[in-house]
């Protein structure tokens, strides 16, 4: 996988939550010989002992946007982005009813090349950041939706265990 012209190849790994995205961010990046950008919004929240609020999703869009900036500043001919700034927007819409126009705007801006599109064939994995293991297919939809809106370049992986992480690698090899 090469990129061209000192452009860095930037693969997406999106969806909703518990569909083995960070877990399929690291497998990429080791296959590839890559950087994977790890998801800031789980960092933030991590410590917030409180419900978070619209302020809270502008600084983790902040934050997502300043990390990958800093691993595109060391720059490598691929990258795997553990989620988007369109997350953000997810959130916000669904929570606040209303995305700030500069997390909007960003995202118009914000290419990547590939996005994997996490499907929600995985169990349910309890974890104290995750809110909805009964709307998991409300928000592939949205995914959907979203990605549509950005005519972005998207496959949905499948799959249970090793399968579902070369199920992506496939996706991905031969693209670029």
């Amino acid at each position: 996988m090469q990129a061209t012209e000192n452009k860095t190849i930037k693969i997406a790994v999106v969806g909703p939550e518990s569909t083995g995205k960070s877990t399929m961010a690291k497998y990429l990046a080791k296959e590839l010989k890559t950087l994977a950008v790890p998801e800031y919004a789980r960092y933030y929240c991590e410590h917030l002992n409180r419900e978070y609020t619209l302020q809270d999703e502008v600084n983790m869009f902040y934050g997502q946007v300043a990390l990958e900036e800093a691993f595109l500043a060391t720059e490598p001919s691929v990258i795997v982005c553990d989620t988007t700034i369109l997350t953000v927007k997810i959130w916000c819409d669904h929570l606040f009813g209303e995305t700030p126009k500069e997390v909007t705007d960003e995202i118009k801006k914000r290419q990547y090349d590939f996005y994997l599109l996490m499907d929600i064939d995985l169990p349910w994995e309890d974890d104290p950041l995750r809110d909805f293991p009964t709307e998991r297919a409300h928000f592939m939809q949205v995914w959907k939706d979203e990605l549509d809106a950005l005519n972005a370049n998207y496959k949905v992986v499948s799959g249970l265990g090793e399968e579902r992480l070369k199920n992506g690698l496939r996706e991905v090899e031969g693209r670029f």
